[in-house]
């Protein structure tokens, strides 16, 4: 196998097992403050981390009758006791106030019960406030910020997180990211050193740091040694490459939705869908989940003739051993074996979707972008993408990559391929146009100016703390890409001259067939070799800064001390892809760490701009 373990002495991860016990515990507490049998309504995209925590036979032990999804209609449950379970969102919570109303007008006399989580904001109150329901309802919040996915992936399930912050300028959720390392560090810290990028990283650090100085403090046995927070927007550019690592693809294909995913008939061999849980636990998926897709099929073979050739070790046994077989491991064989048949299916799958699309021509443009190479070559395919109505978010994922690896586009060819695009897939993606300049995704040159100066311009707003509103106001303009100065600067692009075996990965591009190592996991991977942002002042300038480095409380003696600071827990405000994850643990298994993945979602590049579309208008 590829990745055989380069380091033995890799630290064990902390159990995680403890967030999802206290969730439920949490829960199981507020369901019981309305005592009585109760229907409980669920917002649409709560019901999947509910149900990782708490399933229905637990809820309904806690007397709840039955189970409804949140639908913005009338209500047909005839319980006299509801509660709801929901997202702090205003819209949800005004039609709450319409259930209430109209059981007000026909003379029904209900108890109402209001859970916010992760947690509840005074917009939500001043509604229920404004439509006169204020004291009829109880709401309460329920702490639920950390879903653990895998042994070392945690997400916040928060995918709003991206476009309210980074879009909208909304800075609600820094709170709940706070609160999350908060819960972290009382758990499994103190943590020793925190490193953090981004403007967005500086406030949940100081939003953390504020709870850590407001509660009591508890020395304990550290199980995480050091923290690395970092904004999405610091780069782009790796969720919007395509994935080519084995779950990168099942992400992008199927979706992986909560650490769930559904196969379709054409996977199953058969005429149902079945969701399979893709985690560790998945003996065959673990084997290959990190490997470049190339590679999968072979491993996939191997392991069925293992399979076979377990399966034949019945011939020829007398009675007694086959006793001893079919008691100890024809079960783990045949769940084995229905496991290699979903995989093989998927990977099948894949294939043909990936071959249909001219899949490696896109590789090739992509590589030719990121290499800056054949730029007009890439302009003409993308061009030609766009009149083919190929599809709408690929188009908008490859404008947005030539624009970010180009510095922006030169006007004439920023204004044709708009042109093209907007006549394509139609003119209501102007406002999407909008949200990708305001974000530095797709931007056009300005004629006669170079990038340095306009950063001179801006520079003195963005560091002057009274100019705070402005800095919002001119941060597209400083949200100018330097990706070909940071690429030469840290060796993004290995150089091309001898042949990339992906089957012995010699670095962390291997997740992008050897042509790019991503510039999120390269600035870890710089910080944790330089304990620090020393030697990297060219870099954090590209990057326009708020960078910092703090050490924390040490504690415990040196041997598990040393153990938890080759523990590191990454933090990826706005959203992580699975390549990265597969980067990190690459590097983890080359330097001797184990890196904990936190992340407020799981995103990909459809993900990412799904987020950013605005023609639902």
């Amino acid at each position: 196998m590829a990745h055989s373990a380069r380091r033995k002495d890799c630290p064990e991860l902390p159990d995680f097992s403890l967030l999802k016990r206290l969730a439920r515990d949490q829960l199981i507490y507020l369901l019981e403050q309305l005592p009585g049998k109760k229907d409980l309504f669920i917002e649409a995209d709560l019901m999947s981390p509910l149900d990782r925590i708490a399933n229905v036979s637990t809820l309904k032990q806690h007397e709840v009758h039955k189970l409804y999804k949140v639908e913005h209609k009338p209500v047909v449950s005839t319980s006299d006791q509801l509660c709801f379970l929901i997202r702090p969102r205003i819209q949800t919570v005004k039609w709450i106030c319409d259930v209430a109303n109209a059981d007000k007008a026909a003379g029904k006399f209900r108890r109402y019960k209001i859970i916010f989580t992760p947690q509840k904001f005074y917009a939500c109150e001043a509604v229920l406030e404004e439509q006169g329901i204020f004291g009829d309802v109880t709401t309460d919040e329920w702490a639920f910020n950390l879903l653990p996915l895998d042994d070392d992936i945690i997400s916040l399930e928060l995918p709003e997180f991206f476009r309210d912050n980074f879009l909208a300028g909304d800075q609600r959720w820094v709170r709940t990211a706070g609160s999350a390392l908060h819960l972290l560090h009382s758990l499994y810290g103190p943590f020793s050193k925190i490193y953090g990028i981004g403007r967005c990283s500086k406030m949940a650090y100081e939003s953390w740091r504020e709870q850590v100085e407001e509660g009591e403090q508890r020395t304990h046995q550290a199980e995480i040694g050091k923290v690395f927070l970092i904004d999405r927007d610091v780069d782009f550019v790796t969720p919007l490459c395509s994935q080519v690592v084995y779950e990168g693809l099942v992400d992008d294909i199927f979706r992986i939705k909560c650490g769930c995913v559904e196969f379709g008939p054409e996977v199953t061999s058969s005429d149902k869908s079945m969701k399979v849980m893709l985690n560790s636990q998945d003996k065959v998926f673990n084997e290959i989940r990190n490997e470049h897709f190339s590679n999968v099929f072979g491993f996939l073979s191997q392991k069925a003739r293992n399979l076979q050739t377990a399966y034949d070790k019945r011939r020829g046994m007398d009675i007694k051993q086959m006793k001893t077989f079919v008691s100890e491991e024809l079960k783990g064989l045949k769940q084995e074996h229905r496991l290699l048949s979903l995989h093989i299916g998927a990977s099948e799958s894949i294939m043909k979707k990936k071959t249909k699309q001219d899949f490696q021509e896109l590789l090739k443009t992509e590589h030719s972008l990121l290499e800056g190479f054949e730029i007009r070559e890439c302009i003409s395919f993308i061009e030609e993408h766009i009149n083919r109505q190929v599809s709408m978010i690929e188009s908008l994922r490859l404008l947005c990559l030539l624009s970010i690896t180009e510095n922006g586009l030169l006007p004439k060819d920023f204004r044709s391929l708009k042109a093209q695009y907007l006549q394509s897939y139609g003119v209501d993606h102007l406002l999407t146009f909008a949200n990708l300049r305001q974000l530095g995704l797709l931007v056009e040159q300005q004629p006669g100016e170079t990038l340095t100066v306009m950063e001179s311009k801006v520079g003195k707003l963005v560091n002057d703390k009274t100019a705070g509103k402005l800095t919002d106001a001119f941060s597209s303009l400083a949200k100018k890409s330097n990706f070909r100065a940071l690429s030469r600067k840290l060796n993004l692009v290995p150089k091309s001259d001898e042949e990339y075996d992906l089957r012995v990965p010699r670095d962390m591009a291997y997740i992008f067939s050897g042509a790019y190592v991503p510039l999120s996991c390269k600035l870890i991977e710089q910080v944790l070799d330089r304990d620090g942002w020393t030697g990297l002042e060219e870099v954090t300038r590209l990057l326009n800064g708020h960078e910092f480095a703090v050490s924390g409380s040490t504690g415990g003696d040196s041997k598990t001390k040393s153990d938890a600071q080759r523990i590191i827990l990454v933090m990826f405000l706005g959203g992580c892809t699975f390549s990265e994850i597969s980067a990190l643990r690459f590097l983890g298994r080359e330097r001797g760490y184990k890196f904990i993945v936190v992340t407020t979602a799981i995103t990909n590049s459809s993900r990412l701009l799904e987020a950013l579309l605005d023609n639902h208008a």
